[in-house]
């Protein structure tokens, strides 16, 4: 990929995401569309709920009405067009359902679900009933699924307290098993210090399932708010621009690292702050 990715193109690279507005800037769509700005992608947006949230945690969440998200998505995709789709908060069964049916209506490809439920603070996102309708709905759907530990144990009734970075191969064999057709299993909420993370994908030449490890040193920072929303919605960038898909999570894993570090001694609030987004888009870029 090198730096003119506009001018090599007719448009845009075109990216959707369908999440919640975090209001302090650091997570959700507002991270979703730096993310995107950053590496020289066009965000549109499909909010499916409304957050009071900031460094601390989360004080309230409202709703958007289903009918609403899904004429979101429409006026986008039947004027702009989409080449990715990032799905993150999804409140509740019925906001689930409407999102799926917009999907199979346009034919969305590219889908990385991001099954946000806990934020980083710990408060719950989702509503209990929600998550048996979005293996049912999202899963045969999306091309990948990126759930963190706390995930993991929700979506497979476990306890993420027993869970180890051994087990992630299996654990992501188990999630495909429910229909996800490749899953990433996100290592950051373990206290090793060496950080792992595991895709399980499909190879179209072996006609089999690959496991692909990614690792990075831990960095010592409280500034981590936003890291799953960042990561989904770069792999869904580099996705977009036509890369495999672990070409894509490899990308999306350097750039989220990257801005990690860039972020690291930055103050922002009084918990946990943001990424820097904006650290090196042009580099990023630029890349060969």
């Amino acid at each position: 990929m090198t730096s003119s990715i506009i001018s090599n193109t007719s448009h845009y690279p075109r990216i959707l995401t369908i999440a919640g507005s975090d209001s302090g800037g650091g997570a959700g769509i507002q991270a979703d569309l730096k993310t995107y700005s950053a590496l020289g992608c066009y965000g549109m947006t499909a909010i499916t709920a409304i957050t009071a949230q900031n460094t601390q945690g989360v004080q309230g969440i409202a709703a958007i009405a289903p009918e609403m998200i899904a004429q979101q998505i429409e006026s986008v995709a039947t004027d702009i067009g989409v080449d990715a789709v990032k799905i993150g908060m999804l409140h509740d069964p019925a906001t689930v359902r409407a999102v799926a049916k917009a999907i199979r209506r346009f034919k969305f490809t590219h889908i990385v679900l991001d099954p946000v439920m806990v934020a980083t603070s710990g408060d719950r996102l989702i509503a209990k009933e929600t998550i048996a309708v979005l293996m049912d709905e999202l899963f045969p759907l999306a091309t990948l699924i990126t759930p963190n530990l706390d995930e993991v144990a929700l979506l497979l009734g476990m306890d993420n307290a027993l869970l180890s970075a051994s087990q992630f191969p299996m654990l992501a064999q188990q999630l495909s098993e429910k229909g996800a057709a490749s899953v990433l299993i996100k290592g950051g909420h373990l206290l090793d210090e060496q950080l792992v993370d595991v895709l399980l994908h499909w190879d179209e030449n072996s006609q089999s399932h690959l496991t692909q490890m990614y690792t990075h040193q831990r960095v010592n920072t409280p500034n981590t708010h936003g890291t799953g929303c960042t990561l989904s919605s770069a792999i869904a960038c580099f996705l977009a621009l036509g890369e495999s898909l672990p070409d894509a999570v490899g990308h999306a894993h350097q750039y989220t690292y990257q801005a990690i570090v860039a972020g690291a001694q930055v103050t922002t609030g009084r918990g946990h702050g943001p990424l820097n987004h904006a650290f090196a888009p042009v580099a990023m870029r630029g890349r060969t």
